[in-house]
């Protein structure tokens, strides 16, 4: 385990790192604007398994086996961007089969619609794992904080990615928060749902060119 003041210190880096605007905290806000709290803080407990999938992948090793094979990292990030793009492209033209409301069927959910948040967080959770600069970062970033004689490595680099997961889904939390509040006021504003709807849309449409030419 690491030290405690190496602990102290990788958690105000990463809280540093969590509060630079970035793919996730962009996309938990398009979710939370365009659904509500409750939909943004599901993204971020959904974002939160890629965290941890992604931090088994950097201390067993097969991060650096990604970064090192540019065929699969271009695979993977691909369809990460795809996703996005098709969330998006969801958010902007919902269906509206069996007389479905004004709301994308999967991209955004009617606030307090139950049957809908499992999906909200499959989608947050395959949005953070097929994110490879996630595992790339992971790589570069976490064995500069293990400790040399104080335990296995692979132990260490597993405790410093939850406590990193700890730091991001708490600022996701709150980001979700604040603009899931400004989303519910604009959504009392009369045709503010669809102009919601767009933005999301559009956020998410633009994180996936994003993704796709990083």
């Amino acid at each position: 385990m690491p030290e405690a003041s190496t602990l102290l210190l990788f958690a105000a880096a990463a809280i540093s790192i969590n509060l630079t605007p970035g793919p996730d905290m962009l996309y938990v806000i398009a979710r939370s604007v365009g659904q509500g709290r409750r939909a943004g803080i599901v993204s971020a407990l959904g974002l939160s398994v890629g965290y941890v999938l992604h931090t088994l992948l950097a201390a067993s090793g097969l991060a650096a086996l990604l970064a090192s094979a540019p065929g699969a990292y271009s695979a993977v990030r691909v369809t990460g961007a795809l996703y996005l793009v098709y969330l998006g492209a969801r958010a902007l033209w919902p269906r509206r089969d069996r007389g479905a409301p004004d709301h994308p069927a999967v991209a955004a959910a009617p606030p307090g619609d139950d049957a809908r948040w499992p999906a909200v967080f499959r989608q947050g959770a395959l949005t953070s794992t097929l994110n490879p600069s996630i595992a790339v970062f992971f790589l570069a970033f976490l064995p500069g904080f293990v400790t040399p004689g104080r335990g296995s490595v692979a132990g260490q680099v597993i405790a410093l990615g939850l406590l990193f997961n700890a730091t991001a889904t708490t600022t996701h939390t709150v980001i979700a928060l604040l603009a899931g509040t400004a989303g519910d006021w604009l959504r009392r504003r009369e045709g503010a749902a669809r102009w919601q709807r767009r933005f999301s849309g559009v956020l998410l449409i633009l994180l996936g060119v994003r993704v796709l030419v990083m």
